[in-house]
C-alpha cells in the first residue's frame, strides 16, 4: 500500500491562505489600505484587489513573507491584549519607550517590523 500524505499546502492554497489573514490582521488592527501596502511593499490598489481576493499573495515573494510577520505581530499583540481590538490598537498606536517609537510607524520598514515582532513575542512569552 502506497500511501502519499501531503505535507504542505499548494501555493495558491498558501497564497489565498496567507493574504486572507493578512487582510484580516491589518482590519483588526486598524490599518487602512495606504499602510498595509506600506508595510507589504505593494500599492494601496493591489491591496484592494486582495481584498477581493482578486490578488494573491505568492509563497517566496517578499510581499508573502511581510505578510507573514504582519500576521505574527497581530497574533502577539491580540494574545497579550487579551483579544481586545481596542487596546491592541491603542498600544499600535501610541509611542512606546521600549521602541522608542510609535509601533505602527516602525512596521513600514523590515527592521521596524521585525523589531515590534521581537518586542511582542519576548513579552508575550517570557521564559
Amino acid at each position: 500500500m502506497n500511501v502519499h500524505a501531503k505535507t504542505a499546502m499548494d501555493s495558491p492554497a498558501q497564497g489565498r491562505v496567507v493574504t486572507k489573514a493578512v487582510i484580516a490582521a491589518a482590519e483588526r488592527l486598524g490599518l487602512n489600505a495606504a499602510r498595509t501596502a506600506d508595510i507589504l511593499g505593494v500599492s494601496a490598489p493591489t491591496v484592494s484587489r486582495m481584498k477581493r481576493l482578486d490578488f494573491l499573495l505568492e509563497p517566496g515573494a517578499k510581499s508573502f513573507e511581510l505578510a507573514v510577520l504582519l500576521i505574527r505581530v497581530f497574533r502577539s499583540l491580540d494574545a497579550i491584549a487579551g483579544g481586545d481590538e481596542v487596546v491592541a490598537k491603542n498600544w499600535l498606536r501610541n509611542h512606546n519607550v521600549a521602541l522608542n517609537a510609535v509601533p505602527a510607524d516602525k512596521l513600514t520598514t523590515i527592521t521596524g517590523l521585525i523589531d515590534v515582532l521581537s518586542y511582542l513575542d519576548a513579552r508575550r512569552a517570557p521564559v
